[in-house]
């Protein structure tokens, strides 16, 4: 098949047959949501912080697929090691040693805060924190797993039933009160009580709540519950998936703490857009079932060498003094930016910021859901929170100019206003 039927697969072929497909084949309650909304996403050409849609429209990509596209859409460089390692080079084995698994494996331990010992690659964060599920029970031995409310995972039975209580509720796999239990984010209080009641097995937080609208952590939470975790022989599992690798201005977020957790999982960004891949990086005794069950998980796509040779390229990426200088100057002048926009409409009234890591709060129960809707017909796509519909969350890219990062304030001041005037109409 050649480039242009590859193109047209994707996203060019006439649109209305695109969705009726969808509807058909892939998934029709999605089509019907976008539909109400009066969205068809569909990106076909794309590249650095845009994507073109079905209707050969530039879109400023600021959701970036939940940090999948950090370094843009087709970063060069990640798609010439991809290319080159295509050459020679396939998934590999995953019974077999590998030096692409050891050098990213490795790597990962030596970016990680703390004393890590062991990484375990998988395909997917949710597998990962499945990993690190498994790791803490048998590390401590025992069963339960403290989570956030709100709180989100993955969608497999276990990352589902530690954060997406509703949809493991709907599909009938929500965990017993011995397997997870929920305190709210950012009450140390609540957790304290419960770990002095209950034997807990680990403590997993989203160091920042993605799918919450990025509620930030107060100052000096995340290092009490490291503290909480020591004295009650909790493990202390971050799910740093959507703001790690460099989005709040350090390699990981909970570096402003100087929290060192007993595991840290990353994926998403750390793929490029281009090779699923992701990571349970863990201390010595959080991985030690790795020395005596090395069987133990088991995943045919996980460290794939293709994927290890994109992660390396975007860990070396992110490692440049200039790409954080980037995020610095670009949170900067978004900080600087979004100000002026909250003084002009009183519509927004919240912003929550930490780097590149952003929420819009809207004073309508459903502000975020109209920001994603007039934001798509302005050109610029960017999703609410679907734990709380009031915000518009905001992951633009790491590498954008200071011309792209003035157009994304733009376009956002376009949508305040489109959304301020229906408002104004209702």
């Amino acid at each position: 098949m050649d480039l242009d039927n590859w193109v047209d697969l994707a996203g060019s072929a006439p649109l209305n047959g695109i969705v009726e497909l969808t509807r058909r084949f892939v998934n029709p309650d999605k089509v019907d949501v976008f539909a109400a909304a009066g969205l068809a996403p569909v990106m076909t050409a794309r590249e650095g912080p845009y994507f073109w849609d079905g209707a050969g429209r530039r879109i400023f990509d600021a959701h970036s697929n939940g940090g999948t596209y950090n370094l843009g859409h087709r970063h060069p460089e990640l798609v010439a090691s991809l290319r080159d390692a295509l050459s020679v080079l396939d998934i590999g084995n995953h019974h077999f040693l590998s030096g692409l698994r050891v050098r990213l494996a490795q790597e990962l331990v030596e970016l990680c805060p703390g004393d890590m010992q062991y990484s375990v690659l998988t395909a997917t964060a949710a597998d990962a924190i499945e990993v690190a599920i498994k790791s803490a029970r048998r590390a401590t031995g025992r069963r339960l797993v403290v989570s956030a409310v709100d709180s989100y995972h993955g969608s497999t039975l276990g990352s589902m039933a530690a954060g997406d209580t509703r949809n493991a509720e709907y599909f009938h796999s929500q965990a017993s009160r011995d397997d997870v239990l929920q305190v709210p984010f950012g009450d140390a209080g609540a957790l304290a009580d419960l770990l002095a009641q209950r034997p807990v097995a680990a403590v997993l937080l989203e160091t920042i709540p993605a799918t919450a609208g990025f509620p930030l952590p107060p100052e000096g939470y995340l290092r009490t519950v490291r503290e909480l975790c020591s004295q009650h022989g909790a493990l202390l599992v971050l799910d740093e998936v959507q703001v790690g690798l460099g989005r709040t201005g350090s390699m990981w977020a909970v570096d402003f703490e100087q929290v060192a957790p007993d595991v840290l999982v990353t994926g998403k960004g750390l793929g490029g857009g281009l090779y699923p891949v992701a990571a349970a990086v863990m201390t010595a005794h959080a991985g030690g079932w790795l020395r005596d069950n090395g069987w133990g998980h088991g995943s045919t796509a996980g460290g794939s060498e293709l994927g290890c040779v994109v992660a390396l390229k975007v860990l070396e990426i992110m490692q440049r003094p200039e790409t954080l200088n980037n995020v610095h100057r670009s949170a900067e002048q978004l900080r600087e930016g979004l100000a002026k926009l909250q003084a002009e409409y009183p519509l927004l009234v919240d912003v929550r910021q930490r780097g590149l890591v952003l929420a819009l709060g809207l004073n309508h129960e459903a502000g975020g859901r109209l920001m994603t809707a007039h934001g798509f017909a302005h050109g610029l796509w960017a999703m609410f929170a679907a734990y709380d519909p009031r915000y518009l969350q905001l992951k633009p890219g790491l590498l954008l100019t200071e011309a792209q990062t003035q157009e994304l304030l733009a376009l956002l001041a376009a949508t305040l206003e489109s959304v301020s005037k229906e408002l104004a109409r209702c």
